[in-house]
């Protein structure tokens, strides 16, 4: 058995790289009547990492226009802290609804 080496060959082939970025998600809290205004700044703190001002001012929004932006991310970051959202909501009894929206 002889073992040859090719060293002269070509690829013509050519790939084309269609390389676009990652789509951003927008989670969204909406108002209900029965999650206290107060568990909204906290969520807003906690999870997505607003200060205090901030989040207070959002919470007036998400109150008064029925909803509000809390944070734009991948969608891998916007689904865990879409979770981690209503887990946290849910375990202290509150129907705080969550829901996530392509930019």
């Amino acid at each position: 058995m002889s073992s040859e080496t090719y060293t002269d060959i070509k690829l013509d082939e050519k790939l084309k790289k269609d390389v676009q970025p990652p789509k951003k998600y927008k989670v969204i809290l909406l108002n209900d009547e029965r999650t206290p205004m107060e568990w909204v700044v906290g969520i807003l703190i906690e999870v997505f990492k607003h200060d205090n001002r901030t989040a207070k001012e959002l919470t007036m929004s998400i109150h008064t226009e029925g909803s509000g932006v809390a944070g734009i991310y991948s969608f891998e970051v916007a689904e865990s802290k879409t979770n981690e959202t209503i887990t946290a909501s849910r375990n202290a009894g509150f129907p705080l609804r969550v829901k996530l929206e392509e930019e």
